[in-house]
C-alpha cells in the first residue's frame, strides 16, 4: 500500500481485508466506501488507494468507538485540523471525518465517515434535500460485507473532481444501471444545476 505524508503524520493504509475483518465485529450497519467502493463495483483493480474508508451512521458512532477503544482515533474538528476522539465522546453534528491508527507514533491506517439519517432515511450531509432509504445504501460485495452503492459514492466524489474521482467515474460509468444513472443525474442537478458528469450519464 502507498505511504503518503500529511501535516498530521504519514498515511500507510492497512489492506482492505484487514479493515473489513476488524469491522466484522461491529453489530451495526457499515459499508466499505471511498475509492474501494467504486473499484468493487467495477470488479477489478485499476488504481492505487491512499486510504481505506468505512462509512457508518452517526447514530452508531459510539458502537464504533467502543470497537476501536484500543486504537488512536482523531476527528477532523474543525475541518482542516485533527484532535483526539475520546472513547466516551459523542461527536458534534458538524464532525464526520475520523482518522484511525494503532498508536500515536504509528501511521494512519483507515478513515471512518459518519452518515446522517432521519429514521430509516439516509440524508446527504451537503444537501439535506437529497435522501434515500437506508436499505438502498449498501450493495453486497460477494465477499461477506457491504460496499456503498456506487451512485451514492459518486455523489460524494462530485464536489472536488480530483483526478482520482474523474478516473473512478470513468471506470464505473459502464457498469451503472439505468436507475443508478438517473438517480445520480437528478441529484447532481438538484445540488449543482449543471455538472460535467451529467451529459455523460445521459448518453
Amino acid at each position: 500500500m502507498p505511504r503518503t505524508e500529511t501535516p498530521w503524520g504519514p498515511w500507510e493504509p492497512l489492506p482492505l481485508g484487514e479493515v473489513v475483518a476488524l469491522f466484522q465485529g461491529l453489530e451495526v450497519p457499515w459499508w466499505v466506501s471511498g475509492g474501494y467502493a467504486i473499484e468493487l463495483a467495477v470488479g477489478r483493480v485499476y488504481r492505487e488507494h491512499g486510504d481505506v474508508d468505512i462509512s457508518l451512521l452517526r447514530r452508531d458512532q459510539m458502537e464504533a468507538r467502543r470497537l476501536l477503544q484500543r486504537w488512536d482515533c482523531h476527528v477532523a474538528d474543525p475541518p482542516g485540523t485533527l484532535r483526539p476522539w475520546a472513547v466516551d465522546e459523542v461527536l458534534p453534528e458538524h464532525a464526520h471525518d475520523i482518522w484511525v491508527r494503532e498508536h500515536a507514533e504509528g501511521p494512519w491506517r483507515f478513515q471512518l465517515m459518519l452518515d446522517e439519517t432521519d429514521g430509516e432515511e439516509w440524508i446527504y450531509r451537503r444537501d439535506a434535500r437529497i435522501r434515500r432509504p437506508l436499505a438502498s445504501l449498501g450493495v453486497a460485495s460477494g465477499k461477506g460485507f457491504l460496499r456503498l452503492s456506487p451512485e451514492v459514492q459518486l455523489l460524494y466524489k462530485s464536489k472536488g473532481l480530483r483526478p482520482k474521482d474523474e478516473l473512478d467515474f470513468t471506470e464505473v460509468l459502464p457498469v451503472l444501471t439505468g436507475p443508478q444513472r438517473l438517480w445520480l443525474d437528478q441529484m447532481l442537478a438538484l445540488e449543482y444545476g449543471t455538472h460535467p458528469w451529467r451529459d455523460r450519464l445521459r448518453r
